[in-house]
Protein backbone atom coordinates (compact mmCIF):
# COMPACT_ATOMS: atom_id res chain seq x y z
CA UNK A 1 0.00 0.00 0.00
CA UNK A 2 0.96 3.62 -1.01
CA UNK A 3 0.39 5.57 1.65
CA UNK A 4 0.53 9.89 1.41
CA UNK A 5 -0.14 13.06 2.70
CA UNK A 6 -1.54 15.93 0.53
CA UNK A 7 -2.67 19.12 0.02
CA UNK A 8 -4.14 20.69 3.43
CA UNK A 9 -3.09 17.49 6.07
CA UNK A 10 -5.14 14.90 4.09
CA UNK A 11 -4.29 11.48 4.25
CA UNK A 12 -4.52 9.27 0.97
CA UNK A 13 -4.23 5.72 -0.42
CA UNK A 14 -2.11 6.42 -4.14
CA UNK A 15 -3.62 3.37 -6.60
CA UNK A 16 -1.93 3.71 -9.70
CA UNK A 17 -1.95 7.31 -11.24
CA UNK A 18 -4.89 8.58 -8.50
CA UNK A 19 -4.68 9.43 -4.81
CA UNK A 20 -7.59 8.55 -3.10
CA UNK A 21 -8.76 10.86 0.02
CA UNK A 22 -9.10 8.49 3.50
CA UNK A 23 -8.41 11.59 5.75
CA UNK A 24 -11.59 10.44 7.84
CA UNK A 25 -10.00 7.14 8.69
CA UNK A 26 -7.17 10.00 10.15
CA UNK A 27 -9.39 11.86 11.82
CA UNK A 28 -10.78 8.66 13.81
CA UNK A 29 -7.21 7.81 14.65
CA UNK A 30 -6.10 11.09 15.71
CA UNK A 31 -9.53 11.61 18.21
CA UNK A 32 -8.90 8.54 20.66
CA UNK A 33 -5.10 9.76 20.54
CA UNK A 34 -2.97 11.29 23.57
CA UNK A 35 -1.74 14.56 22.30
CA UNK A 36 1.10 13.75 24.78
CA UNK A 37 1.99 10.57 22.59
CA UNK A 38 5.56 10.15 21.23
CA UNK A 39 5.73 9.90 17.49
CA UNK A 40 2.69 9.71 14.65
CA UNK A 41 -0.66 8.28 15.81
CA UNK A 42 -1.76 7.62 12.43
CA UNK A 43 1.76 5.57 11.65
CA UNK A 44 1.55 4.04 14.89
CA UNK A 45 -2.40 2.94 14.33
CA UNK A 46 -1.55 1.08 10.63
CA UNK A 47 -1.65 -2.59 11.90
CA UNK A 48 -4.93 -1.58 13.44
CA UNK A 49 -6.44 -0.03 11.02
CA UNK A 50 -4.97 -1.03 7.60
CA UNK A 51 -8.21 -2.77 6.39
CA UNK A 52 -10.47 0.00 7.07
CA UNK A 53 -8.04 2.05 4.92
CA UNK A 54 -7.74 0.02 2.06
CA UNK A 55 -12.38 -0.57 2.02
CA UNK A 56 -12.68 3.01 2.06
CA UNK A 57 -9.66 4.24 -0.64
CA UNK A 58 -11.76 1.74 -2.77
CA UNK A 59 -15.15 3.15 -2.53
CA UNK A 60 -13.81 7.14 -2.69
CA UNK A 61 -13.26 8.12 -6.35
CA UNK A 62 -9.40 9.08 -6.37
CA UNK A 63 -7.70 12.62 -7.73
CA UNK A 64 -5.04 12.47 -9.83
CA UNK A 65 -1.59 12.74 -8.46
CA UNK A 66 -0.68 15.62 -10.72
CA UNK A 67 -3.62 17.87 -9.17
CA UNK A 68 -2.31 17.44 -5.39
CA UNK A 69 0.11 18.90 -3.18
CA UNK A 70 2.20 16.05 -1.92
CA UNK A 71 3.15 16.80 1.93
CA UNK A 72 5.87 14.45 3.50
CA UNK A 73 4.11 11.19 4.05
CA UNK A 74 4.52 11.51 8.07
CA UNK A 75 3.03 14.01 10.07
CA UNK A 76 4.24 13.75 13.36
CA UNK A 77 7.45 12.24 13.84
CA UNK A 78 10.29 12.51 17.19
CA UNK A 79 13.53 12.46 15.53
CA UNK A 80 14.77 12.19 12.18
CA UNK A 81 17.67 10.12 12.17
CA UNK A 82 20.78 9.74 9.49
CA UNK A 83 23.32 7.29 9.03
CA UNK A 84 26.93 8.68 7.93
CA UNK A 85 29.75 7.22 5.84
CA UNK A 86 27.57 3.80 5.11
CA UNK A 87 28.66 3.06 1.41
CA UNK A 88 32.25 2.31 0.94
CA UNK A 89 31.80 4.30 -2.53
CA UNK A 90 31.10 7.06 -0.69
CA UNK A 91 33.66 7.10 2.02
CA UNK A 92 36.09 6.57 -0.63
CA UNK A 93 34.94 9.59 -2.43
CA UNK A 94 34.72 11.53 0.71
CA UNK A 95 38.35 10.89 1.64
CA UNK A 96 39.67 11.77 -1.49
CA UNK A 97 38.59 15.25 -1.02
CA UNK A 98 40.90 17.57 0.85
CA UNK A 99 39.98 18.24 4.67
CA UNK A 100 37.32 15.31 4.23
CA UNK A 101 39.56 12.80 5.33
CA UNK A 102 39.06 12.47 9.05
CA UNK A 103 35.50 12.87 8.99
CA UNK A 104 35.15 10.50 5.89
CA UNK A 105 37.47 7.58 7.74
CA UNK A 106 35.96 7.35 11.04
CA UNK A 107 33.06 4.84 10.21
CA UNK A 108 29.88 4.76 11.15
CA UNK A 109 30.41 2.83 14.11
CA UNK A 110 32.64 5.47 15.26
CA UNK A 111 30.49 8.27 14.51
CA UNK A 112 27.60 6.68 15.13
CA UNK A 113 23.99 7.89 14.25
CA UNK A 114 23.35 11.74 13.97
CA UNK A 115 19.90 13.84 13.77
CA UNK A 116 18.57 16.29 11.63
CA UNK A 117 16.20 18.82 12.55
CA UNK A 118 12.48 17.59 12.56
CA UNK A 119 11.95 21.31 10.66
CA UNK A 120 14.36 20.35 8.10
CA UNK A 121 11.86 17.79 6.41
CA UNK A 122 9.71 18.59 3.49
CA UNK A 123 7.49 16.78 0.65
CA UNK A 124 7.58 16.96 -2.84
CA UNK A 125 5.41 20.38 -3.07
CA UNK A 126 8.13 21.74 -1.10
CA UNK A 127 11.16 23.32 -1.99
CA UNK A 128 14.81 22.67 -1.22
CA UNK A 129 15.50 26.73 0.07
CA UNK A 130 19.36 26.70 -0.06
CA UNK A 131 20.62 29.05 2.43
CA UNK A 132 23.79 29.68 1.92
CA UNK A 133 23.98 30.03 -2.15
CA UNK A 134 27.74 31.05 -2.09
CA UNK A 135 28.82 27.95 -0.41
CA UNK A 136 29.51 24.10 -1.57
CA UNK A 137 25.21 22.61 -1.08
CA UNK A 138 25.17 18.67 -1.98
CA UNK A 139 22.69 16.40 -2.47
CA UNK A 140 22.56 12.55 -1.15
CA UNK A 141 20.89 9.86 -2.63
CA UNK A 142 19.03 7.70 0.24
CA UNK A 143 16.48 4.92 1.56
CA UNK A 144 14.55 6.55 4.92
CA UNK A 145 13.33 3.85 6.53
CA UNK A 146 9.74 5.01 8.61
CA UNK A 147 9.50 3.25 11.95
CA UNK A 148 6.00 1.70 12.62
CA UNK A 149 6.38 0.70 16.32
CA UNK A 150 7.86 2.13 19.42
CA UNK A 151 11.15 -0.14 20.85
CA UNK A 152 14.55 0.02 22.29
CA UNK A 153 17.88 -2.11 22.14
CA UNK A 154 16.10 -4.26 19.01
CA UNK A 155 17.96 -7.07 17.73
CA UNK A 156 18.70 -7.93 14.50
CA UNK A 157 16.07 -10.40 13.72
CA UNK A 158 13.41 -8.53 15.21
CA UNK A 159 14.30 -4.94 13.75
CA UNK A 160 12.10 -4.94 10.65
CA UNK A 161 9.06 -5.99 12.68
CA UNK A 162 9.89 -2.19 13.78
CA UNK A 163 9.33 -0.59 10.20
CA UNK A 164 6.07 0.68 9.10
CA UNK A 165 7.63 0.97 5.09
CA UNK A 166 9.97 3.19 3.41
CA UNK A 167 10.67 6.12 0.72
CA UNK A 168 12.75 8.21 -0.54
CA UNK A 169 14.89 10.64 0.76
CA UNK A 170 17.87 13.53 0.06
CA UNK A 171 19.84 14.49 3.17
CA UNK A 172 21.19 17.51 1.59
CA UNK A 173 24.10 19.01 2.98
CA UNK A 174 26.14 22.50 3.23
CA UNK A 175 29.81 21.93 3.27
CA UNK A 176 31.93 23.93 5.56
CA UNK A 177 34.15 23.26 9.12
CA UNK A 178 30.57 23.36 11.41
CA UNK A 179 28.81 20.36 13.51
CA UNK A 180 27.48 17.65 10.44
CA UNK A 181 23.81 17.80 12.24
CA UNK A 182 24.14 21.43 12.01
CA UNK A 183 24.74 21.58 8.65
CA UNK A 184 22.47 19.03 7.05
CA UNK A 185 19.43 20.97 9.44
CA UNK A 186 18.61 23.65 7.07
CA UNK A 187 14.85 23.83 6.02
CA UNK A 188 14.39 22.10 3.56
CA UNK A 189 17.07 19.76 3.60
CA UNK A 190 15.41 16.65 4.26
CA UNK A 191 13.07 15.99 1.75
CA UNK A 192 11.07 12.81 1.41
CA UNK A 193 8.31 11.09 -0.69
CA UNK A 194 6.49 11.00 -2.52
CA UNK A 195 4.90 8.42 -0.51
CA UNK A 196 5.42 5.73 2.08
CA UNK A 197 5.67 2.19 0.86
CA UNK A 198 4.11 -0.12 3.28
CA UNK A 199 6.90 -2.53 4.34
CA UNK A 200 4.90 -5.64 3.34
CA UNK A 201 5.67 -4.61 -0.79
CA UNK A 202 8.92 -4.31 0.06
CA UNK A 203 10.19 -8.24 0.40
CA UNK A 204 14.13 -6.74 1.23
CA UNK A 205 15.10 -3.21 1.66
CA UNK A 206 18.47 -4.80 1.56
CA UNK A 207 17.97 -5.07 -2.08
CA UNK A 208 16.13 -1.72 -3.68
CA UNK A 209 17.83 -0.36 -6.93
CA UNK A 210 18.18 3.65 -6.56
CA UNK A 211 18.98 6.32 -8.87
CA UNK A 212 19.67 10.46 -8.25
CA UNK A 213 19.31 13.02 -11.22
CA UNK A 214 20.00 16.37 -11.24
CA UNK A 215 18.14 18.41 -14.51
CA UNK A 216 17.82 14.58 -15.79
CA UNK A 217 21.22 13.82 -16.03
CA UNK A 218 21.88 10.67 -13.58
CA UNK A 219 24.64 11.79 -10.58
CA UNK A 220 23.90 8.99 -8.37
CA UNK A 221 23.42 5.13 -9.23
CA UNK A 222 23.19 2.04 -6.69
CA UNK A 223 21.67 -0.76 -4.74
CA UNK A 224 21.18 -0.63 -0.75
CA UNK A 225 22.23 -4.22 -1.19
CA UNK A 226 25.78 -1.74 -0.89
CA UNK A 227 25.05 -0.40 2.92
CA UNK A 228 28.07 -1.26 5.09
CA UNK A 229 25.10 -1.33 7.95
CA UNK A 230 22.09 -2.97 6.57
CA UNK A 231 18.70 -1.99 7.31
CA UNK A 232 18.45 -4.03 10.23
CA UNK A 233 21.55 -3.39 11.78
CA UNK A 234 21.03 0.32 11.54
CA UNK A 235 18.10 -0.33 13.62
CA UNK A 236 19.36 -2.37 15.98
CA UNK A 237 22.67 -0.18 16.33
CA UNK A 238 20.71 2.93 16.90
CA UNK A 239 17.90 1.55 19.14
CA UNK A 240 20.72 0.84 21.39
CA UNK A 241 21.52 4.66 22.31
CA UNK A 242 17.76 6.06 20.87
CA UNK A 243 13.71 4.73 21.36
CA UNK A 244 12.68 4.37 18.22
CA UNK A 245 9.08 5.77 17.95
CA UNK A 246 5.99 5.72 15.22
CA UNK A 247 7.07 7.74 12.27
CA UNK A 248 10.37 7.97 13.19
CA UNK A 249 12.45 8.87 9.78
CA UNK A 250 15.57 7.14 9.27
CA UNK A 251 17.67 7.83 6.41
CA UNK A 252 20.40 4.94 5.56
CA UNK A 253 23.11 6.52 4.08
CA UNK A 254 23.96 7.72 0.48
CA UNK A 255 26.39 6.07 -1.73
CA UNK A 256 29.52 7.78 -4.36
CA UNK A 257 28.05 10.36 -7.03
CA UNK A 258 27.38 13.46 -4.73
CA UNK A 259 27.48 16.59 -7.32
CA UNK A 260 26.37 20.15 -6.29
CA UNK A 261 23.12 21.49 -6.00
CA UNK A 262 22.65 25.10 -7.66
CA UNK A 263 19.47 27.59 -7.32
CA UNK A 264 16.92 26.24 -10.19
CA UNK A 265 18.37 22.55 -10.31
CA UNK A 266 15.41 20.13 -10.09
CA UNK A 267 16.76 16.90 -8.18
CA UNK A 268 15.03 13.51 -8.33
CA UNK A 269 15.29 10.60 -6.17
CA UNK A 270 14.06 7.77 -7.68
CA UNK A 271 13.45 3.53 -7.09
CA UNK A 272 11.33 1.48 -8.82
CA UNK A 273 9.67 -0.16 -5.69
CA UNK A 274 9.56 3.51 -4.05
CA UNK A 275 8.60 5.80 -6.14
CA UNK A 276 10.45 8.91 -7.25
CA UNK A 277 10.71 12.12 -5.08
CA UNK A 278 11.08 15.20 -7.61
CA UNK A 279 11.80 18.54 -5.90
CA UNK A 280 13.75 22.00 -6.79
CA UNK A 281 16.05 23.87 -5.20
CA UNK A 282 15.72 27.38 -4.92
CA UNK A 283 17.56 30.61 -3.79
CA UNK A 284 16.51 31.46 -0.03
CA UNK A 285 14.22 34.49 -0.23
Amino acid sequence: MRICRFDADRLGIVIGDKVHDVSAVQDEIRKTARYDMMGDAVIAALPEWRERLEVLAKAVPGKPISEVKLLPPVARFSKVMAAPTNYHDHINEMAARQGMAVEAHRGIQAAGIFLKANSSVVGPSGVISLRFPERLNEHELEVVMIIGKAGTNISMDKALDHVAGYCMGLDMTVRGKEDRSFRKSVDGYSPIGPWMVTSDEIADPDNLDIELTVNGVTKQKSNTKHLIYNCRKLIEFASSYYTLQPGDLFFTGTPAGVSPVKPGDWVSAASPKLGELRIQAVAQA
